[in-house]
């Protein structure tokens, strides 16, 4: 494996230490003003409220990883089901997204698919990051290829009928063979950005139930598409289509993307929150 030469090492450094200089007095100012998440200290004496403040030597990192913990706590996320994890990585690519332009300016919505559950969990999540409110949390089935009622196969290839990881930008609504459907933008190339040739979109599936769980153990499968129970798939394309993010999670398969920089996404932050406080 390639290791780092010393002056790669060394320009990795000064670049995150110029990122830190021009980023730390605003996350400084966005830490104290948000309420801080995770469990008290056992050596805290006095009430459950009481804070411990950032020592000096914290960084923009430490900062960013705080202020995405106060939003998953907002969220209630932990308590549905959705590890934290998961839950950075979909923020970070949301970023990162935003700040590349690909997504609307007038939604702040995440969608969450986290395969590392499966099928007969709920494990599809979409949030509204602007009033940090769960919208939907319910079933979504992968592709009959990607595995029984786990999913642990992926593919980007036509007429593989599996799933494919990733960032989505959602697209426009039209009427296919199974009705109301949403397509979707694969982001990350190699891993789905076949999603519209592939015809993989959101749509609705009857096989996307609990009683079909009680009487088959597992979701019925899709031929790779996000399929979403009957009871909600419109509501769901009614909040998500026009350019809000998607991202589909398996923590073990062999899946990277340039939109998980997380120095990119500290900026990203930055500026998020700079708009937001220009326009209150």
């Amino acid at each position: 494996m390639h290791q780092p030469s010393v002056v790669q090492r060394k320009r990795k450094s000064q670049r995150r230490a110029r990122l830190a200089r021009r980023v730390m007095p605003f996350l400084a100012s966005l830490f104290l003003a948000t309420p801080l998440a995770g469990p008290v200290s056992k050596s805290m004496a006095g009430t459950r409220n009481e804070l411990h403040l950032p020592s000096k030597a914290f960084s923009a990192a430490a900062v960013y990883d705080q202020k995405l913990r106060a939003t998953y706590d907002a969220l209630g996320a932990e308590q549905q089901g959705l590890r934290f994890e998961t839950f950075e990585k979909a923020m970070t690519g949301y970023l990162n997204l935003r700040q590349a332009g690909r997504l609307a300016d007038d939604k702040q919505l995440l969608t969450v698919v986290d395969f590392d559950l499966p099928s007969t969990e709920k494990r599809l999540w979409v949030f509204d990051l602007g009033s940090n409110k769960t919208l939907f949390h319910t079933l979504v089935a992968h592709g009959h290829n990607s595995g029984e009622n786990e999913a642990t196969n992926f593919s980007n290839t036509d007429q593989s009928n599996m799933s494919s990881l990733g960032f989505y930008a959602t697209s426009k609504e039209y009427e296919g063979k199974h009705g109301r459907s949403l397509r979707l933008e694969g982001l990350d190339e190699g891993f789905n950005t076949n999603a519209a040739s592939r015809s993989v979109v959101m749509h609705g599936a009857d096989y996307v139930s609990e009683e079909f769980i009680k009487q088959n153990g597992r979701l019925g499968r899709s031929l790779g598409c996000p399929a979403l129970p009957l009871d909600q798939y419109a509501q769901i394309i009614d909040a998500v289509h026009g350019g809000t993010c998607l991202f589909i999670n398996r923590s073990d398969a062999s899946y990277n993307s340039k939109y998980l920089n997380e120095d990119a996404a500290i900026t990203a932050l930055v500026s998020t929150a700079s708009t937001a406080a220009n326009h209150s």
